[in-house]
């Protein structure tokens, strides 16, 4: 099981079923803020959605498809951060993050996607890291730019959300830059 202490506040760790409820809770509780963006709420209806999700974020951990963390604030559930997918062959991931609204505004995310990225090129030995944003997210897009990544291009209609497409905007870290940016 990956743990990872960011500060005696911030803990990163791969969930655990017991995380289900706690999880749902801050879907749930979070449901009109988080559905502007993320494409998965309206599907998140009761705790064992999130128990088939945090059973299949275990397993693509253990297959080495994956890697999903629960941002944890003093304990408490927060969001998630991980690698969707990788690229082995290229050595590449993209990261996907969300933060519960009451925890924003206090660089948690930022420290978090920081630390993975961290985790990525020294630990998991990835060469290219992306995050992908809807143009109009400015939060999410914040995260990439602050880690000084390079914005690479526009994928228009990358996304479907709900009753309509985004356009997302691509960013892009090699482990090179990330060394000289650290």
């Amino acid at each position: 099981m990956f743990s990872y202490v960011i500060d005696n506040q911030v803990k990163l760790r791969q969930l655990k079923l017991k995380d289900a409820k706690n999880m749902f809770n801050v879907v749930d509780q979070s449901r009109g803020y988080l559905r502007e963006w993320l494409p998965w709420v309206d599907t998140t209806r009761k705790a064992e959605d999130c128990l088939t999700f945090i059973d299949q974020t275990i397993r693509n951990a253990e297959n080495q498809r994956a890697l999903t963390l629960g941002i944890f604030v003093e304990k408490k559930f927060a969001g998630l951060v991980g690698f969707n997918y990788f690229d082995w062959h290229n050595k590449i991931a993209p990261i996907g993050y969300w933060l519960a609204p009451q925890f924003q505004g206090n660089g948690i995310m930022t420290t978090s996607v920081r630390s993975l990225i961290d985790i990525g090129f020294h630990e998991i030995g990835l060469n290219r890291i992306e995050i992908r944003a809807a143009v109009q997210n400015q939060k999410s897009r914040s995260i990439p730019e602050r880690l000084d990544f390079k914005e690479e291009g526009l994928i228009r209609q990358g996304e479907w959300l709900y009753d309509h497409y985004v356009d997302l905007i691509i960013y892009g870290k090699l482990a090179s830059e990330w060394y000289r940016f650290r």
